[in-house]
């Protein structure tokens, strides 16, 4: 990692009651190619450092009210701020002086008078540790990221597939074994569960795929304008009998000439995924609707339903593929949470953001608000 690489990226907040001492480390800092922040005490520091976290501190000790020492105790109690290092700037030579600033948690001390070369080298070791940190960091929580989604694969390959498998040879297996003496109305019944199973497979496979070949980079999003009316129709005659199954209106209220900017196919499987979730958790004679609202760049596209509803805690998990939240739907149907971490991912390849609101008990209203056209600004 060079260092002007690591300047370009680098934010020192000085702080020092001096002006004149403000003004000489500003400008050298500057002239090194570092972005500076100021603060005149320790108040105005710790002010700047929650609105604008920086990458190293340069701290005065000896300043009125709050001295650096407090300050920097204060830094290293906050979670957000105690990674951020700092380096004592200070006329206080005494031994005990310098340990005290390493005990509150300095990375460096540097006496009063100073040498210009031997601060920048020293603030330029502190930045590009911390840049180092920070990439490891990030590394760290890629990999964690990584791991769970392996692991959310392999449970839901082992297990939910498992299981389909399990009942779509549980089924044909009794049909075989007993068809002369099934009756036509049991013999129908045989046969519409294998045909729900066989749609929840086919559903589960396809977002698997879906979701897998995304992960790998093979999904290129091909973004254009299109008519968001037809893919809603589309899948609402695609999940009709899930619907009347349920007894639930399925329908929509989106204007014919409502246009939506994205990628055809993986819009199309988010509204699939969020329309067959809100019939799933929405009971018999409800009722689920697909709406969308325009303004001038973008559509607002929301799924409601009369269903069970969302608690705060669980609407945290909805989207992660780090932490496990299934829920049984209103007729025993289950799910894998893999559909919704699939159209958060989608949506976000096409520069849109997705939400919910719900209310435990009265249902819930997925967003998905995405541009409405394509941008005419370079």
């Amino acid at each position: 990692m060079n260092k002007q690489s690591t300047n370009k990226q680098s934010l020192v907040l000085v702080v020092d009651d001096n002006p004149q001492n403000l003004k000489v480390l500003g400008n050298t800092l500057r002239e090194n190619g570092l972005r500076v922040a100021i603060a005149k005490n320790g108040a105005g520091a710790l002010a700047l450092v929650k609105k604008n976290p920086p990458d190293l501190i340069l701290l005065d000790v000896m300043m009125p009210e709050m001295d650096g020492f407090e300050v920097c105790k204060r830094l290293k109690q906050q979670a957000a701020t105690k990674e951020i290092p700092v380096i004592f700037l200070t006329a206080k030579i005494e031994k005990e002086d310098i340990i005290e600033g390493l005990e509150v948690g300095a990375v460096d001390y540097v006496t009063k008078p100073f040498n210009i070369k031997e601060l920048m080298a020293r603030v330029h070791t502190h930045l590009e540790l911390k840049a180092a940190r920070d990439t490891i960091f990030l590394q760290k929580e890629e990999l964690k990221q990584a791991n769970a989604a392996k692991d959310k694969f392999f449970s839901i390959i082992s297990h939910d597939l498992g299981n389909l498998f399990n009942t779509l040879i549980g089924f044909t297996s009794l049909l075989s074994a007993q068809n002369e003496q099934l009756s036509a109305v049991q013999k129908e019944d045989f046969v519409q569960r294998l045909l729900q199973v066989s749609k929840k497979g086919y559903s589960l496979l396809s977002n698997l795929l879906q979701w897998s070949s995304s992960q790998t980079g093979r999904i290129a999003c091909k973004l254009a304008t299109f008519n968001l009316k037809e893919i809603v129709v589309e899948n609402i005659e695609l999940l009709s009998s899930n619907a009347k199954a349920k007894s639930i209106e399925l329908s929509s209220s989106i204007s014919d000439t409502a246009t939506v900017f994205a990628d055809q196919n993986m819009l199309d499987t988010v509204i699939r995924n969020l329309v067959s979730n809100a019939l799933k958790f929405t009971p018999t004679n409800g009722r689920v609707e697909i709406s969308a609202k325009k303004t001038d760049t973008e559509v607002e596209i929301s799924i409601s339903d009369t269903g069970v509803g969302i608690s705060p805690q669980d609407i945290e998990k909805l989207f992660r593929i780090d932490m496990s939240h299934t829920t049984i739907g209103t007729n025993d149907e289950k799910g894998t949470g893999l559909g919704l971490v699939l159209c958060k991912e989608f949506v976000e390849k096409n520069g849109g953001t997705i939400w919910v609101e719900s209310e435990v008990g009265k249902g819930s209203r997925f967003y998905i608000r995405l541009p409405s056209q394509a941008s005419t600004t370079n």
